[in-house]
């Protein structure tokens, strides 16, 4: 009986181990396929619920399902790279365009933008011209010689405007005076007509006063003058000439250019000018030479200082040697 009963002890505790290596290797999936197949089969008996427990230890539906579940997201993942990167070229290559062309539009319209005015071109010298008033039309009472260029303004916020006075179609008038004091001069073209008065105070005789008028081609009158002027003074008996050109402001709005100007109102000789009396800008003609020469006397000074100063530490140095 001892033995009997070592017997079944043995063997109880044989299954006992080999149940619990059951439960050790089976997976924990399995398990999870044994309570499912319990709930679908729940009217079932023990003995039923034991040979589904066999059933579940076949793990090879487990791989399918793993399979089926990772295959879809490769191809959405593949298919979602694609959507991702295809969008954003299509886009970069839009902008990039938009944006050279926006820049390229406005720099030429920014440099289109700006008209110069336009410019009249520049006006020639005038024509010298030798004009001439006799007292009783046979003695020359009266010498002028030059071109005359005047540059005026209708209004203040006009432009000058600029016409020559041209000899070859002037009229010449003009007056001596009475006692030899004041002559004058009227130059009459078909656009202007110039007066010009010169006074003989204390044996001097200067320009006193001008006049002026201008006939434009819209109809309008450009008309201006000033009586209080003391240019081209010089003693009587001589002449004033100034070969260079000079600009005389007469008023604000009227400015007359001369050029090679030599005028004589009084006490002409045998219809000649006289000893002219040079204007300034016509005398550095002689003072430039005259610093070149002072210049170069100098530095021929300087050498000699030089030279003799040079053989005197020679000599000394002989000496004491």
């Amino acid at each position: 009986m001892s033995a009997r009963g070592c017997v079944t002890l043995l063997f109880i505790l044989l299954s006992g181990i080999v149940h619990a290596d059951d439960l050790v290797t089976s997976p924990l999936p399995a398990i999870q396929e044994l309570s499912t197949s319990q709930t679908l089969s729940s009217t079932s008996s023990p003995t039923t619920s034991k040979h589904s427990s066999a059933v579940t230890t076949v793990p090879t539906t487990h791989p399918n399902t793993t399979n089926s579940t990772t295959a879809p997201p490769t191809t959405p993942h593949h298919n979602t790279t694609n959507s991702t990167t295809a969008p954003p070229t299509t886009p970069h290559h839009n902008t990039t365009n938009s944006t050279t062309e926006v820049p390229t539009t406005a720099h030429t319209n920014a440099t289109t933008a700006p008209t110069p005015p336009p410019t009249s071109p520049p006006v020639p010298n005038p024509t010298v011209g030798n004009y001439s008033v006799k007292s009783d039309n046979a003695t020359v009472c009266l010498l002028a010689k030059m071109g005359l260029q005047f540059s005026f303004k209708m209004s203040e916020n006009a432009s000058f405007q600029t016409l020559n006075l041209d000899p070859n179609v002037t009229e010449v008038s003009g007056t001596c005076g009475s006692g030899g004091n004041e002559s004058s001069l009227v130059l009459k073209s078909e656009e202007i007509t110039v007066h010009l008065v010169f006074t003989n105070v204390s044996q001097k005789f200067r320009l006193h006063a001008l006049m002026l008028s201008v006939n434009l081609a819209n109809g309008n009158v450009f008309n201006a003058s000033n009586n209080n002027l003391s240019l081209w003074e010089a003693s009587v008996g001589s002449s004033y000439m100034c070969k260079k050109e000079q600009s005389y402001n007469i008023t604000d709005k009227l400015t007359i250019h001369t050029f090679e100007l030599q005028v004589q109102p009084f006490a002409v000789q045998n219809n000649k000018f006289n000893t002219a009396h040079e204007c300034s800008m016509d005398d550095t003609s002689l003072l430039i030479p005259i610093i070149v020469g002072a210049a170069l006397a100098g530095l021929i000074f300087i050498v000699v200082i030089a030279y003799v100063i040079g053989r005197r530490r020679t000599y000394v140095g002989y000496q004491t040697l």
